[in-house]
């Protein structure tokens, strides 16, 4: 999915919205997406990987876990210190820890290279830790300081969550399940990504956008990644670099809205954001594309 066609399909769920002028059909869509689609979609691209290749993943998957950390802590403690009980301090740190590094930041990458590999594999990594850490998240503040047991039993009854960690589990075992059936899977599965973008665009709106969220998630999602990636990898060989530092910068992930609203966690105000923030994304590195 290119940049425009992504563009259309946001286009197509707010239109949608307006015509149909009813909740239901996106909540139905939500529902089938985030507990079957989302679900296979992941099971099947975790699955159909092996250990070699998570451990020969090298500076990439590197980086996938000191990006994680840098969001999450740095997310983490302006929340426990800035934002103290506030429900979007856990929005803000589901946000700032999931980015979109398929739907968007494979077409961004694909500005500056020709083969995206590297990025397709920080993507698939990406997406194996930060499943399981933002559904806990989100389980967690959107009730209202349960106990850390509660909260992950909450998560775990959230299938993406299950299907991430039962394909992690297989990679780890060393079990290997058929084409046969990984193939079907992940075809399905693959319905998530154009279904959530429509239901994005359907949540849009500027209803509830401030410009202190914005700020807040644009510097813990974009720019301190961003500023962390060019500073230590610039002089690495261009493949890594530019998917490191496209994948590592996108804005909010969809999923990550659709995830705040199964669990009624600030999801109207985090949809503002993220639209937003997609916008000035996608025109920071097309700008950044005509510089360098």
């Amino acid at each position: 999915m290119n940049i425009a066609e992504m563009l259309a399909l946001i286009a197509v769920g707010y239109v949608l919205k307006l015509i149909l002028k009813d909740e239901r059909p996106f909540n139905y869509l939500r529902i089938i997406v985030n507990d079957v689609l989302l679900a296979l979609f992941i099971f099947g691209n975790v699955a159909s990987k092996d250990l070699n290749y998570l451990l020969g993943i090298k500076t990439v998957f590197l980086y996938v876990f000191i990006i994680v950390g840098l969001s999450l802590s740095t997310s983490y403690l302006y929340g426990r210190f800035k934002l103290k009980n506030n429900p979007w301090a856990g929005a803000l740190m589901v946000l700032s820890v999931y980015p979109n590094t398929a739907a968007l930041g494979f077409p961004i990458a694909s500005l500056f290279l020709d083969d995206i590999t590297p990025a397709i594999l920080y993507s698939t990594t990406n997406s194996m830790i930060v499943i399981p850490i933002v559904t806990f998240i989100a389980a967690h503040y959107s009730s209202g300081g349960a106990s850390v047991k509660e909260s992950f039993i909450k998560a775990l009854k959230f299938p993406p969550t299950v299907a991430n960690l039962f394909a992690l589990a297989l990679v780890i075992g060393g079990v290997h399940l058929p084409a046969q059936i990984l193939e079907p899977v992940k075809t399905v599965g693959w319905l998530s990504i154009p279904l959530l973008v429509i239901y994005f665009g359907s949540r849009i709106t500027l209803r509830s956008f401030d410009w202190r969220k914005l700020a807040e998630v644009g510097a813990f999602r974009i720019a301190i990644p961003f500023t962390f990636v060019f500073l230590t990898l610039r002089w690495e060989r261009p493949e890594v670099f530019y998917s490191v530092l496209v994948e590592a910068s996108m804005p909010p992930a969809i999923a990550a809205n659709a995830i705040l609203a199964q669990y009624r966690l600030k999801a109207e105000e985090a949809i503002s954001v993220t639209f937003v923030l997609t916008l000035f994304v996608i025109g920071l590195f097309l700008a950044l594309k005509l510089v360098l």
